[in-house]
């Protein structure tokens, strides 16, 4: 007994919003789309550093692990929740849970703050693009107006006995910070605004409306150009990279092995935040791209391949970036750790100066910023596109009539354009860091993650959503996918999130001011608190302990009689167990890092029964622990503040 009719149903309300809101003309205008959004920059300057980093292929095993246990689960979740629902990233779990909507709310916070720091990388790759096209690459010289004194060329990057110069900085690093960003000493200077970059900025914000206006039916049309071309200049540096001389050394300290790195706690940190943050999940955009989809369309098997592309992606990404590291660490006699960066720091230093190495130059830093300006675009268009879209599935009878859905686009990209020249000034680059740093990873989205899957593998009910799924597809996906929601992917998650607070600096060096910090956590905590606040807001004004859909007229209400009738047993059973998983995992946490564990597999020997050898060091761990939560962030906020003053 199925609890929803047909989204397709002959003569239904819901054919009619269907027709009006838009559906993508085919599977391959979805799967693009999706491939947009979740394969971007985080592919190539953070996935191939982190594998260098953390020993190499080893490091694939527990990346692999936390993509089948946490990945694939939250991907498939989201994406078939707005399938099912066929609406947004906010209205989904209207349908779903009414209780958990603040999820939907705090989600698109999440969206918003994305779209307006995102951009920001487009318009330094616009920069580097139009300074390409020129006789000499402006950065590979110290002759230019912006250099200083102790500007040293590339090719003079060395002396003759290999000695790299102290106090010397390189002119690639002079053009980034002197002549793009203008940097400042800190946020405390912001400046005026870089008007080249601002302009940059206009451009990217212009290319982005003019993408989706129209919605699915434009951006439908682009996916099909900005998500391939940028495989096609991948390839192509690929191939030019493996013909460098030095590249082979530089793909070896890609995948050299270290099998002792395993025992460090970092390494699958890293892994699992690498596989939360890149593809794209608790932000509402999977939701909103799946809900244009046909109602029986496979989902299941669309998950499991774009996550397997994703992260292919990601693999070979690190061929065409180490290949060119290499043949630049050879070229300077250096060791290749000297040279190997993530972030930004790999797109428009390192990258850079080894381009300038190449014979012709212009075009390879030309290909690589085209490459980059697409993997950021469509990220950011798709994004774009899932904001407009729950926000018009909130209020459908108004914004879907005449031209307000387009009016509303405009409004979103104006006001994300005022707030982003906050981003291109002298100061620019530390307001963009508190937004990546805090407002788009970290704690929003483990949060949202866990209270995601036990939504739904808990409250609505794990099996109650196979059968949903199941009527969708046509047969009930693999048993383990509900247990990941259930008990491993919150419990996974849960474990690599308990970790000390670690204050943003920039470069390692510079410390923000007290109050740089308390706007960090502002904009952190701004979307996590839509959850309970929401979630409270919902109990007071309604009785009972769901919100019941009366006005549901498309569908009956996913959450039916039979449910509501067993929801207070579920709760009670969902609090009994993840009480007990909560203490089990503080308990084993305290003891991994009371000095007499040291390793990993010391902790996976520990039972809960012999945590009582270790009371005194555990009262002080859990205390440390508590200090990397929101109270420990404001003492130190406080304390900082003290300093300063």
């Amino acid at each position: 007994h199925h609890s929803f009719v047909y989204l397709n149903e002959p003569g239904s309300p819901i054919e009619f919003r269907t027709l009006k809101r838009g559906q993508w003309a085919n599977k391959r205008e979805f799967l693009l789309a999706v491939v947009g959004e979740i394969i971007g920059l985080g592919n190539v300057w953070r996935f191939p550093y982190l594998c260098f980093k953390n020993g190499g292929g080893v490091f694939l095993v527990p990346y692999v692990l936390f993509l089948v246990t946490c990945g694939i689960p939250i991907f498939f979740l989201e994406v078939s929740m707005g399938q099912l629902t066929g609406q947004g990233g906010i209205t989904c779990w209207r349908k779903i849970c009414p209780l958990f909507e603040g999820l939907g709310y705090g989600s698109q916070v999440i969206m918003l703050y994305t779209v307006m720091y995102y951009i920001v990388i487009l318009a330094w790759a616009f920069l580097y693009l139009f300074s390409s096209f020129t006789s000499e690459l402006p950065w590979a010289r110290c002759n230019n107006t912006w250099n200083t004194d102790d500007c040293i060329d590339n090719h003079l990057n060395r002396s003759s006995n290999g000695f790299v110069f102290e106090n010397a900085t390189s002119s690639v690093e002079e053009f980034w910070q002197r002549r793009v960003l203008g940097l400042s000493g800190g946020l405390e200077e912001v400046g005026s605004v870089r008007w080249d970059l601002a302009g940059c900025l206009l451009l990217s914000w212009i290319v982005c409306y003019f993408c989706i206006w129209k919605g699915v039916k434009s951006s439908g049309k682009v996916v099909y150009f900005t998500a391939t071309f940028p495989y096609v200049m991948m390839t192509a540096l690929l191939i030019r990279g493996l013909t460098l001389p030095g590249a082979m050394d530089g793909i070896w300290f890609y995948l050299s092995p270290d099998p002792t790195r395993l025992t460090d706690p970092q390494v699958w940190m890293d892994a699992g935040s690498q596989i939360l943050f890149s593809y794209a999940v608790c932000t509402g955009c999977l939701a909103s791209l799946g809900s244009y989809n046909k109602y029986d369309n496979n989902c299941y098997k669309d998950a499991f391949a774009l996550c397997l592309l994703n992260s292919l992606t990601s693999f070979v990404a690190g061929f065409a970036i180490f290949s060119v590291l290499g043949f630049m660490s050879y070229e300077l006699g250096v060791d290749i750790s000297t040279v190997a960066e993530s972030g930004p720091g790999l797109a428009f230093i390192a990258y850079p100066r080894a381009v300038a190495m190449m014979p012709l130059p212009q075009l390879w830093a030309a290909f690589f910023f085209i490459m980059i300006i697409f993997l950021g675009l469509d990220s950011q268009f798709v994004y774009l596109e899932g904001l407009v879209t729950s926000i018009s599935d909130m209020y459908p009878s108004f914004f879907f009539a005449g031209h307000r859905r387009k009016l509303l686009l405009l409004i979103i990209c104006g006001l994300s354009l005022l707030i982003g020249l906050s981003m291109v000034t002298e100061g620019g680059l530390y307001v963009f860091q508190l937004f990546d740093y805090y407002a788009c990873s970290g704690i929003p989205l483990m949060v949202f993650a866990i209270l995601e899957t036990l939504c739904i593998g808990w409250i609505y009910g794990a099996d109650h959503y196979y059968n949903n799924v199941a009527d969708m597809i046509g047969y009930r996906p693999w048993p383990y996918m509900k247990y990941c929601w259930r008990f491993i992917t919150p419990a996974g998650i849960l474990l690599f999130s308990l970790v000390n607070f670690t204050p943003l600096r920039y470069n390692n060096t510079y410390q923000y001011p007290w109050w740089g910090y308390a706007l960090g956590l502002f904009l952190a905590f701004s979307s996590v608190f839509m959850a309970p606040l929401w979630f409270l807001y919902s109990l007071a004004v309604t009785p009972g302990t769901l919100r019941k859909t009366k006005k549901n007229k498309t569908r009956k209400t996913l959450s039916n009689t039979q449910q509501h009738k067993t929801q207070m047993h579920k709760m009670k059973q969902f609090l009994r167990t993840w009480m007990q998983l909560f203490f089990t995992v503080i308990t084993t946490v305290n003891v991994y890092m009371s000095p007499s564990y040291s390793s990993v597999p010391e902790l996976l020997m520990v039972s809960s029964t012999s945590a009582g050898k270790h009371q005194p060091s555990h009262r002080f761990n859990i205390i440390v622990i508590l200090k990397s939560t929101l109270p420990g962030s404001l003492i130190f906020i406080w304390r900082q503040r003290e300093v300063h003053l």
